[in-house]
């Protein structure tokens, strides 16, 4: 079809589609949220909850970084950098352990 019929663009078909499609495809991936039981809801909240402090901690760990590398022999600056990189690490040590204990904890109940 060359030319599209008076007063409709072929886009506007088109969009309605793929619309439909994409409602369609995401249902299929993530499923009905309806059906889940609550134990998958708060699994992919820490999950999403992790993920967040591991990108967090990342870009810690690349500022603190360049913020070394950039110092110059500037003592003042390398100890701020330190001091990110330390922080940040034991910030990612405490999270990291307090979900260990957790799925422990709930494991263990789990299993009771």
């Amino acid at each position: 079809m060359l030319f599209a019929p008076a007063g409709m663009s072929l886009a506007e078909g088109n969009l309605n589609d793929a619309s439909k499609f994409l409602g369609q495809a995401g249902q299929k991936a993530i499923g009905d949220s309806t059906k889940r039981p609550l134990s998958d809801v708060i699994g992919m909240g820490i999950s999403t909850a992790l993920s967040l402090v591991g990108m967090i901690f990342m870009v810690l760990m690349i500022y603190g970084g360049y913020l070394w590398m950039t110092a110059k022999g500037e003592e003042e600056q390398v100890k701020k950098a330190q001091k990110i990189v330390i922080e940040s690490v034991i910030g990612l040590v405490i999270v990291l352990s307090a979900y260990a204990i957790t799925l422990l904890v709930t494991t263990r109940l789990g299993q009771v």
